[in-house]
């Protein structure tokens, strides 16, 4: 949501949108390749001088509400985790499924077994092994119910993990069904011994049906091997402290100091090389006070916002420092499925229909994205051009009111029994989210006539509310950036029963039926039609009023070298490729 989104400064609300982004260039609308024995790519050349060590300063915006890759689904958490550790596989700088931790997999015929070898001589940041075992155990407690991982449903394909997951009591027998189904093993089948068991190099996952994508889904920090001596005598917090966050990234956190910094150095034992500079995390909610310490050379990476827009371009050397670019989010007002009003789909239409996306993007966004009314992004594999429904029409917001029984008296929104229903915007607060909520709810007014309260929390509580369905507001701005240029990672991982959408209480029989039959689908014109057929259902519900879709924004120091653009960025610029940057002294 990948699959969520603490962008801060750079968007419209801090910690919006889940997932770490995801996308590129548009691909064609066909099923994922199933790769027999892909290469390794090359490490990075040696460089012929020693190059410059110095320390690349990041603003991050809102401090992560939790850094464990079993639980952690939001954009400022995916940020930290994935300098620390490396999944089975990776995504390169064209958004290309490549080995990471494993040097190849294999898919059987009908892509319902995949099967990873690992590396030979894998060690974490402290020289200690890395087999197949410790992925072994990150996939099973992702789907752990016991974890109960705010993205433990990406690995429902594998069968028996939505099973597990969901199971409540007796789950010996479930549990172990599913172990049977992600094993790590020797080349030969043996059984592994252990974590210290050098032979352990197989990791084989079997699928409740075909699922050609997953070698991809492995890429996701769900897998990250986080050691399991470490999770648990640290406990509930283990995180808290940078010295239990032993990893196989590029990285190793060095300091952690909650709410304020987390700082990283090369990982001298990274199997693709040794970066050259050091990382510095710093978390400065407020936009302003991040871009004028980013004007006074104490940032080199920051999110460049709508409202510091002008003063860049009027500028010649920020002008230049500016790297805007396409990204890979859609962002859209929820609302409560099973809080009152918008359980009704006639008040949900209503508020969709009342929003001025256009003017949005221009008045707030200062052209910083681009309006939508659709939830897969332009450039993305399952974009639908042309889409009109629940577009701005205050006639027909007004009307759909109507239509639902509903009047509005002094400002209050009077439902059909006569009683009054407060409506409330909750958002995280900055001075300049809340000039950015007064719009929102000033065109409410303008349109239905209804007073939104606004609700300003706290950037990381926002983040935690947003998480739960019991804490879930009424109604708030959250987001979703791929996690891999694929329809199924837009609809099927977000909105599945049980998935994403749950946190607002959506739910739709229907359209689960047809998102699994597009999953596993591997005729490439029929998967394509399954998932045009389901984003059209997704927005008939209107389940959310679809806003806009990002760009990529930053501010980038001139002595910072050799930044890959993706739309993934969702971090930082280059995060994605990070042994690509260098720095020059200054």
């Amino acid at each position: 949501m990948r699959k969520l989104f603490a962008l801060l400064s750079l968007l419209v609300i801090a910690s919006m949108a889940l997932a770490a982004c995801g996308g590129g260039a548009a691909p064609a609308t066909e099923a994922p390749v199933v790769p027999a024995e892909p290469q390794a790519t090359e490490a990075p050349a040696e460089p012929t001088a020693e190059p410059y060590h110095g320390t690349l300063r990041i603003n991050m915006g809102s401090f992560p509400d939790i850094v464990d890759p079993q639980k952690s689904s939001f954009v400022g958490e995916i940020a930290v985790l994935k300098l620390v550790y490396e999944g089975l596989t990776r995504l390169d700088k064209d958004l290309n499924t490549i080995p990471a931790a494993a040097e190849s997999w294999e898919y059987n015929d009908d892509a319902t077994v995949l099967t990873f070898t690992l590396r030979e001589g894998l060690t974490y940041s402290d020289g200690s092994l890395l087999n197949a075992a410790r992925f072994e155990y990150s996939f099973h407690r992702n789907s752990d119910p016991a974890t109960a991982g705010e993205y433990a449903s990406i690995a429902d394909d594998i069968l028996g993990a939505a099973e597990f997951r969901s199971c409540a009591e007796n789950c010996d027998a479930v549990r172990d069904a599913f172990y049977e189904n992600t094993k790590a093993s020797h080349a030969d089948g043996a059984a592994c011994t252990g974590y210290d068991d050098e032979a352990c190099n197989t990791f084989t996952v079997k699928l409740k049906q075909a699922g050609p994508y997953f070698h991809t889904v492995a890429s996701l920090w769900v897998g990250y091997p986080a050691k399991q001596e470490l999770i648990e005598a640290g406990g509930e917090n283990w995180w808290l402290d940078a010295a239990n966050h032993i990893g196989n990234g590029p990285f190793v956190m060095t300091t952690l100091e909650q709410g304020t910094q987390v700082a990283f150095v090369p990982n001298e034992t990274y199997w693709a090389g040794v970066a050259t500079y050091d990382i510095d995390y710093a978390y400065i909610v407020d936009g302003a006070v991040a871009f004028e310490a980013y004007k006074n050379d104490e940032f080199d990476i920051v999110g460049l916002a709508a409202e510091d827009l002008g003063t860049v371009q009027n500028d010649p050397t920020l002008s230049a420092e500016a790297n805007i670019y396409p990204g890979s989010c859609t962002f859209a007002m929820m609302f409560h499925q099973q809080k009152a009003p918008f359980t009704d789909v006639k008040v949900r239409e209503a508020f969709a229909m009342a929003i001025d996306r256009d003017a949005w993007v221009s008045d707030v966004l200062k052209g910083l994205g681009s309006s939508t009314l659709t939830w897969i992004p332009k450039g993305f594999p399952g974009y639908q051009d042309g889409e009109t429904r629940l577009g701005f029409d205050a006639a027909a917001a007004l009307q759909s009111l109507t239509d639902g029984g509903y009047t509005v008296v002094d400002g209050q929104l009077i439902g059909a029994d006569g009683k009054a229903i407060e409506i409330v915007d909750t958002f995280s607060d900055t001075p300049r989210n809340r000039t950015r909520n007064e719009w929102l709810v000033a065109k409410w007014k303008e349109v239905l006539g209804i007073d939104v309260k606004l609700n300003p929390v706290e950037s990381t509580t926002y983040t935690a509310l947003t998480k739960d369905i019991n804490t879930a507001p009424q109604m708030f701005i959250l987001g979703w950036c791929a996690d891999y240029p694929d329809p199924q990672n837009w609809l099927s991982v977000y909105w599945k029963t049980g998935a994403f959408g749950e946190r607002i209480g959506y739910s739709n029989p229907e359209l689960d039926a047809l998102m699994t039959q597009a999953d596993a689908e591997l005729d490439s014109a029929k998967r394509a039609d399954l998932y045009a057929q389901a984003q059209d259902m997704l927005v008939a519900g209107s389940p959310v009023a679809f806003m806009w879709n990002n760009v990529n924004s930053y501010l980038v120091k001139p002595w910072v070298k050799g930044a890959t653009q993706t739309p993934m960025d969702s971090g930082w610029i280059g995060d994605n490729d990070p042994l690509s940057i260098t720095l020059e002294a200054h």
